[in-house]
C-alpha cells in the first residue's frame, strides 16, 4: 500500500539481462500502469539495437505496458519513494518475453500439477573501489576473513546499511556475511514463494548495488571478476508443497529422508543440465567460473551436503528439505534462472527421471560423470536450442528473444582483441 510520505514512486521491472528498468512517477500522477517502449528487449549491454525476436526493432519500436498493484507498493531505500514491481502487457496480453512473466508461467504450471514451490536465495558478491587510473580493484579490507562480521570485514559500515536498507524496503535477510575470498560477501534471503522470493532477490541486487554506491563502491555480482579468486554465485533453494502444505520433497520413511519425487526433480534438473546453463549462465565471463574447482555446479552430478556438485541437497529435512541448485550466477537474471530450474524439476517429476548414483567423490577436479557444463556461452546456446522440452516450458517466445540476445553478445566477443592475446602474442609475431 502506498505510504503517504511517499511523493513518487519506482516503478520497476526486469529486462532480459536482469537489469532494473523504470521510472518515476510523481504520486499525483500513478495511475496503475505506464508505457515503455518494448524495443528495451532489443538493447544489448553496448546499447546497440539488436531485431530480437518480440523486441519489435524493425516493427515500430512500439509500445508495452507496465501494470502495477498499488497494493504492492513498497517503502524503499529511498526516501519519500515508494518502489514496485510491474508486470508487464502487450495487446492486454501478458508479455511473452517477459522474464517476471515466465516465472509467473513456471508457478502456474506447478499449481496446475497440484504443487507450490518456495524459493530461498544465496547471493555472492564482490565490492571494489577505484584504483585511480578510472577502472575498479578489490576493496581493501586487510582484516576481512571467511564468515566474518563487524569493521574488519567492513570497515565502512556497509553490510549495516543493507541491512537497514533491506528491512526498509520489506526484504526478508536470513544471514549476510564475508565470504571466503576477500573482498567477498554473501547474503542470504527468506524462502517465499517463488515470485515473493525472486522480486526481493531483484530489488536487493539494486539495493546493495546503490548503496555500495554512495560510498563511491561497486558492488558487483559478476560471475568471475577476477582469475586468482572464486566466483559469485546464485544458489536457488527449491522446496515443493502441496495444497495442504505438506512438504513433498520429505519422506521420513526412506533410507535418505528425501521422497521419490525429491528424487526426480534432482534427475529432471541434471536431465536438462546443459540448456539450463545457458539460462542461468548467460554472460561470456559465467563460464570462467563453471569450471571444475571452484563449486560452481560444473559437472552434472548431485550429492548429500555435498557443495562441489551442481544439485546440493542440505542435511535439513522435515520442512527444510530442500535441492540447491549451484548453476546460476549472480549476473544471471533471476527470474529466467529460477523459472528455468522449477521447470527442469517439474519435468523431472512428471517424467519421473531416475538421477544417476549421488556423487561421493570430491567432484572438485573429478566427479562420477563425463557431463559437464558446456564450454563458453555459444556452446551452451546450442545445448538449449535443442531441449525442445525445457523451450516449451520456460516458453519459446522468451528462449528466442534470449538466444538472439546472446548471440550477439558471443559476436561481438569473438571478435575483440583482448588484453590476453596482446600479452601472449604481440612480442613473438
Amino acid at each position: 500500500m502506498t505510504n503517504p510520505d511517499h511523493t513518487r514512486l519506482r516503478v520497476l521491472y526486469p529486462d532480459m539481462f536482469g537489469f532494473a528498468r523504470g521510472k518515476y512517477i510523481p504520486l499525483a500522477a500513478a495511475t496503475g500502469e505506464v508505457s515503455y517502449s518494448i524495443a528495451i528487449f532489443g538493447v544489448g549491454y553496448d546499447r546497440a539495437l539488436i531485431p530480437a525476436p518480440g523486441a519489435d526493432v524493425l516493427d515500430g519500436l512500439g509500445d508495452m505496458r507496465a501494470v502495477y498493484d498499488p497494493e504492492r507498493v513498497k517503502d524503499s531505500w529511498q526516501e519519500g519513494t515508494g518502489v514496485v514491481i510491474a508486470d508487464l502487457l502487450q495487446g492486454g496480453k501478458p508479455l511473452a518475453i517477459s522474464p517476471r512473466h515466465a516465472l509467473t508461467k513456471a508457478v502456474d504450471d506447478l499449481e496446475a500439477s497440484g504443487f507450490r514451490a518456495r524459493i530461498g536465495v544465496e547471493l555472492e558478491a564482490y565490492v571494489l573501489q577505484p584504483n585511480g587510473n578510472g577502472g575498479w580493484e578489490p576493496w581493501d579490507t586487510p582484516g576481512s576473513y571467511c564468515y566474518g562480521t563487524g569493521p574488519l570485514v567492513d570497515p565502512v559500515g556497509l553490510l549495516d546499511e543493507i541491512m537497514a536498507a533491506a528491512e526498509s524496503a520489506g526484504i526478508g535477510l536470513e544471514t549476510i556475511t564475508s565470504e571466503y575470498d576477500t573482498p567477498q560477501f554473501e547474503v542470504t534471503i527468506e524462502h517465499k514463494e517463488p515470485l515473493e522470493a525472486i522480486d526481493n532477490t531483484f530489488l536487493l541486487k539494486l539495493l546493495c548495488r546503490e548503496v555500495a554506491a554512495r560510498h563511491g563502491l561497486l558492488w558487483t555480482f559478476l560471475g568471475r571478476p577476477f582469475g586468482d579468486r572464486g566466483g559469485n554465485g546464485l544458489h536457488v533453494n527449491i522446496s515443493f508443497q502441496d495444497d495442504a502444505g505438506e512438504h513433498l520433497f520429505c519422506d521420513p520413511q526412506s533410507e535418505d529422508g528425501l521422497s521419490d519425487m525429491a528424487h526426480h526433480g534432482i534427475g529432471g534438473m541434471l536431465e536438462h543440465h546443459e540448456a539450463v546453463t545457458a539460462l542461468c549462465a548467460p554472460t561470456v565471463n559465467a563460464y570462467k567460473r563453471l569450471i571444475p574447482g571452484q563449486l560452481s555446479g560444473y559437472w552434472a552430478n548431485w550429492g548429500y551436503d555435498h557443495r562441489a556438485v551442481a544439485i546440493r541437497v542440505p542435511s535439513d529435512r522435515g520442512a527444510g528439505t530442500r535441492l540447491e541448485s549451484r548453476v546460476p550466477d549472480g549476473a544471471a537474471n533471476p527470474y529466467v534462472a529460477t523459472a528455468a530450474l522449477l521447470q527442469a524439476t517439474l519435468l523431472g517429476i512428471r517424467d519421473e527421471v531416475t538421477p544417476p548414483p549421488c556423487e561421493e567423490g570430491d567432484g572438485l577436479e573429478t566427479a562420477n560423470t563425463e557431463r559437464c557444463a558446456p564450454a563458453n556461452l555459444s556452446l551452451a546456446l546450442d545445448a538449449l536450442e535443442t531441449d525442445d522440452a525445457l523451450i516449451e516450458a520456460v516458453g519459446s517466445e522468451l528462449v528466442a528473444n534470449f538466444v538472439a540476445m546472446k548471440r550477439e553478445e558471443w559476436r561481438r566477443f569473438s571478435q575483440a582483441v583482448t588484453d590476453w592475446e596482446l600479452n601472449e602474442y604481440l612480442t613473438y609475431h
